[in-house]
């Protein structure tokens, strides 16, 4: 924390870590599941339990501040690995280490923890020392020396890089990360284990992180920002008309999704992604064009992508569905589509797709009152 020497910074990382051995020297076996949560110290701490263990363990062993560590784990995945299975844009694991065409840090990873793959993919303790390693390898890459290191507000360009997009999302990106640091997280695992970050004041030193540049907003919903999708993920014009809207769920994260999009190996997009925090909207693709999103419905529908994961109903907020509601009144009066169950639909709903977004846990009755004001 700034104003306070290296040497103290130390001592109380280091007591601690104290609290938590247990459950590391737990973690570094690499057997068996996450345990039971054990309850919750009688101070209202949460600093037992095998993910805050792993957390504290990573932070100590490659020298990133435990509260960095646990907001990316939640601006991830919400603190859930999913068992392993990956991420839209194939990332794993609460830190959402990333095997495609574009990113590696899954492999990078491996090399730097020496854990396999497939451990890393799965293990929950693994993960999150992987996703510290590479966090240490951009921190040693931008210079970040051993005091720097201690200090919150310096990891603000090594996050740009962790993000694995460029220019306004990956500052995006590392502006969530201190969202959350700022505001705190009270979070529960899904095995019901309490995670803790205390809420401070924030100042990123974001020198020589990459240019915001400008901000463009949508000329087709005033609302939303304009970051389009790469050419290879979607097609110029209609081969028909508009007739729906598909909601969808990103499996992954909202930057994440967006910095997919523009990925040209991704041959996937969606007009609009909808931020689950405080339903931000950002527009991809123009109304007039195809997105890549429901394969058969492409040509006739537009495509409301939705940050989370289909089995986590925590990414579900008011604030997003208020705002997704908004965006879909706004489409369906602008292309004269109906309000009603048969024109705004679910992903597992399209005919010929094997997907089941928005899943059950998707509130279709607050929504479509919401879309009908």
């Amino acid at each position: 924390m700034p104003g306070v020497s290296s040497s103290a910074r130390r001592t109380a990382k280091a007591a601690s870590l104290v609290a938590v051995l247990a459950s590391a020297a737990l973690l570094a076996t690499g057997t068996g599941p996450m345990a039971s949560a054990a309850p919750e110290p009688a101070d209202g701490g949460a600093a037992n339990g095998p993910m805050n263990g792993a957390f504290a363990s990573a932070a100590e062993r490659f020298d990133v501040p435990r509260d960095v560590l646990a907001a990316v784990g939640y601006g991830e995945t919400h603190f859930d690995g999913h068992r392993g299975k990956p991420s839209q844009a194939n990332g794993y694991g609460v830190m959402h280490l990333v095997s495609n065409p574009a990113r590696h840090t899954l492999e990078q990873a491996a090399e730097l923890t020496g854990e396999p793959v497939a451990k890393l993919r799965r293990d929950t303790g693994a993960n999150i020392h992987g996703g510290a390693a590479v966090l240490r390898a951009y921190a040693d890459r931008l210079g970040l020396d051993a005091d720097e290191r201690d200090d919150v507000d310096a990891w603000y360009p090594a996050l740009t890089e962790y993000s694995g997009a460029k220019g306004a999302t990956a500052r995006l990106y590392a502006d969530t990360v201190y969202s959350f640091l700022k505001k705190g997280i009270k979070a529960e695992t899904p095995g019901g284990e309490r995670i803790a970050v205390t809420a401070r004041t924030v100042d990123p030193h974001k020198t020589g992180a990459p240019k915001a540049g400008a901000g463009t907003q949508s000329e087709d919903y005033p609302d939303a920002k304009w970051v389009p999708a790469d050419g290879n993920n979607f097609a110029s014009g209609r081969a028909e008309s508009l007739n729906k809207i598909v909601v969808h769920v990103t499996q992954g994260s909202y930057a994440g999704s967006i910095s997919w999009f523009q990925n040209p190996e991704a041959q996937v997009s969606a007009h609009y992604v909808v931020r689950s925090s405080d339903g931000e909207v950002t527009q991809m693709v123009r109304d007039a064009d195809t997105a890549y999103h429901a394969r058969s419905a492409n040509a006739s529908s537009l495509g409301i992508e939705h940050e989370g994961y289909v089995d986590d109903p925590t990414w579900f907020t008011d604030a997003m569905y208020r705002s997704s509601a908004a965006l879909t009144r706004h489409l369906a009066d602008a292309h004269g589509i109906p309000k009603d169950r048969e024109h705004i639909v679910g992903h597992s709903e399209v005919p010929g797709n094997d997907h089941t977004d928005p899943g059950p846990n998707w509130d279709w009755d607050k929504y479509m009152a919401l879309v009908k004001g």
